[in-house]
């Protein structure tokens, strides 16, 4: 996921055959993925759309693991 996808984390996707879906837009704000969810409704009836918070699943995590922190050499 793209910096610029992690700011807008609101996605509108059409529906299409075979269980697929294209993302139509992005957007930083609930309310406005909403208002423009009922446009593109009314502009295409016969598609079908959906709203979806997307978040970042792929980051790394840090490990709290003391066995994976790099050995300190003794005196």
């Amino acid at each position: 996921m793209s910096y610029q996808d992690q700011l807008n984390p609101w996605v509108i996707y059409q529906l299409l055959p075979d269980l697929n879906r294209a993302a139509v837009s992005r957007f930083r704000r609930r309310n406005e993925a909403e208002a423009y969810l009922r446009v593109i409704s009314q502009l295409r009836p016969k598609a079908q759309f959906t709203l979806s918070f997307e978040t970042m699943l792929n980051h790394p995590k840090k490990s709290q693991d003391p066995t994976d922190l790099p050995a300190v050499a003794q005196p």
